[in-house]
Parts: structure tokens; C-alpha cells; sequence
């Protein structure tokens, strides 16, 4: 029975594109704490959210892990590198070693340590190019939850979230049914009963032709494309002034949830 919980990470696990009633991000790991306090005694579990959107490895290392380590809880889900995969000329194989000794750091202090892996990008078209590198990356991951006894959140074989409505209008994070079916996995992946299925198929959508997906790609590369790549070769990042959200208690993650359908 898990009593308390820490989200280490960057957009991901802060829940870029599943936005609350208040404008603050909910996410997959908002999502996941609430069922993991609901298997315990009402107020008898803690909950704190450290990631903030994009972070690389490094920034991570040095800002999150520390503080998780001084909470000290049953368990840490470490979501890392993603960013920094995705930049030009990284080696998957020198990022994967920067995250084993971060690996190794929590779990000689923790008690359970979740890693997550890269999701399959060949539907995403700024990323699909790096979907080799992603994959090597993952591999490593693997490898290393392996060497350390780590639960793997297994993002790449979560076929759902293929599916465009799990995706925000950026096409780079999660929408707040994508987090809702991640939530459920990492969920399974520690054995707990879960509620729904993340692997129930979605309706069918109606056939798009051909002038749809051109106007939808346009608007797309307007609002989001450019903007990213602006802030790429300003050398600025989407967290550089966000503050993460810290501790968190599980009813308002229920009632922000509720407001926000």
C-alpha cells in the first residue's frame, strides 16, 4: 500500500494539455495519485508533483531529485531525457548513462522508483524522424529498470494513444483523455484495479479529406510549429519561468478534474 508519492519529470508528468478549471495542468500523474490515495485511509497519503515542462536531464538531476530524496516516499515515477533526446546531435546511449546514475541515486533511498518510457512518434511529424533514437533510448531504460528492479511505464507499446485525440492541438502532449489512459496504465503496471481500460479502442471518427488535414497541418505549424521552433533558436525553454506544483492534495486534484469536464 503506497502512502506517499513524488512525480519527478518536465511536461509530461506536469500535465502539459490537460489543463484544470484554474488554468494549471492536471496530467497523467495528478491523475495516477488520485488512485493511488483512493486504496488508502481518507488524509493518509502524500502526494508531490516537482516536474515542470521543459527540463532536460540535467536540470532534473539537479533540481527535482534532490527534493525527492528528502521526501523520501514509497514511491518516485522518474520521467527523464525525453527533451533531451529529442535535440540535434545527442547520443541516446550517453543520455541513458546520465539517467542510470540518477536511477541508481533513488533507488538505494526509495522504495519503488517507476521509469517511463518514450512514446512511438510515428505519427507526429516534427518527431517521427527520431523515432530510431527514441527507441534505442527506451531500450536502455528498459535495460536499466531491469538492473535495478524498476516498474516500467511502457509509453511506446500504449497503442491508444496513437490515436490523435489523445494529443493535444500542439501535437507534442497528452489531451486530457491521452493522460486519463496513461494514469490507468501506470496504474496496471503496480498491479492496482483501475477503473476503465487504457487499452479500449476509441469510437470511430468520420473519414477527413484531404483539404481537412491540409487546413488542420497549416493551422497547426502557424500556432505551434513556428513558436516552438522560435524558441529553440532563442536558446529559451517553455519552463524557464514555471514553478512546479509541489505538494498536492488528492481531493482537489479530484474536485480541479471534475470542474474541468
Amino acid at each position: 500500500m503506497i502512502g506517499s508519492y513524488v512525480a519527478v519529470g518536465d511536461s509530461f508528468t506536469e500535465g502539459v494539455g490537460d489543463p484544470g478549471p484554474d488554468g494549471q495542468f492536471v496530467g497523467w500523474a495528478d491523475r495516477f495519485a488520485v488512485l493511488l490515495a483512493d486504496r488508502r485511509p481518507e488524509g493518509d497519503f502524500r502526494y508531490t508533483n516537482l516536474a515542470v515542462r521543459g527540463k532536460l536531464l540535467d536540470q532534473i538531476i539537479a533540481d527535482q531529485v534532490p527534493k525527492a530524496l528528502e521526501l523520501a516516499p514509497d514511491l518516485v515515477s522518474f520521467c527523464a531525457g525525453g527533451n533531451d533526446i529529442i535535440r540535434p546531435g545527442t547520443d541516446p546511449d550517453e543520455v541513458a548513462e546520465r539517467f542510470e546514475r540518477a536511477v541508481a541515486g533513488l533507488t538505494s533511498a526509495v522504495g519503488t522508483v517507476m521509469v517511463t518510457t518514450g512514446f512511438d512518434t510515428r505519427g507526429v511529424p516534427v518527431l517521427k524522424h527520431l523515432r530510431g533514437k527514441i527507441a534505442t533510448y527506451n531500450g536502455h531504460v528498459r535495460a536499466i529498470a531491469d538492473r535495478y528492479g524498476c516498474p516500467v511505464l511502457d509509453l511506446w507499446s500504449l497503442k491508444t494513444v496513437q490515436d490523435r485525440r489523445a494529443w493535444d492541438e500542439d501535437r507534442l502532449h497528452l489531451s486530457p483523455e491521452g493522460h486519463t489512459r496513461v494514469a490507468l496504465r501506470a496504474g496496471q503496471v503496480l498491479g492496482l484495479e483501475v477503473p476503465a481500460d487504457p487499452d479500449q479502442p476509441w469510437p470511430p471518427l468520420p473519414p477527413r479529406g484531404t483539404f481537412e488535414v491540409r487546413r488542420d497541418d497549416i493551422h497547426w505549424a502557424r500556432e505551434h510549429l513556428v513558436p516552438w521552433i522560435g524558441r529553440r533558436l532563442r536558446g529559451e525553454s517553455s519552463g524557464d519561468r514555471v514553478v512546479a506544483k509541489g505538494a498536492l492534495s488528492p481531493d482537489d486534484i479530484k474536485m480541479r478534474i471534475t470542474q474541468a469536464v
